[in-house]
């Protein structure tokens, strides 16, 4: 079994992380707005050095959990997620700007669906 008060202390994290995104990204209309000013490249900055910790979270969840759970939410390319935390960290200067605007405006509001479900389902597993 694993600790349950750590995973819910890290899920919440994770889910408040992805809110920060979701906030930041709600000026953002295309990838030329992280391209075009200083103030698009703060918001790219920033943005991914969210999504750098939630791939984080994502990874500690499976070490909690023995890579149990969150293969029970397969809506959710789980694999993707934590390798985004790889590209963007090792590969900064690389970063698409196209790529994270795609992956604000089409994954982050059910990746934050799922955590939350994720987060009830466990406290109410008790």
């Amino acid at each position: 079994m694993y600790d349950r008060d750590m995973l819910l202390e890290v899920l919440g994290q994770t889910y408040d992380a992805i809110e920060r995104v979701n906030k930041r990204f709600e000026v953002v209309d295309s990838a030329e707005f992280f391209t075009g000013s200083p103030e698009g490249k703060e918001k790219l900055d920033a943005i991914c050095m969210v999504i750098i910790a939630i791939g984080e979270s994502l990874k500690n969840i499976d070490k909690i959990t023995n890579k149990k759970l969150l293969s029970q939410y397969p809506e959710i390319d789980w694999k993707g997620a934590k390798g985004m935390r790889d590209i963007i960290s090792h590969h900064y200067f690389d970063v698409d700007a196209e790529e994270i605007f795609w992956i604000c405006e089409n994954k982050m509001k059910p990746l934050a669906a799922t955590v939350a479900k994720i987060i009830n389902e466990v406290r109410s597993a008790e």
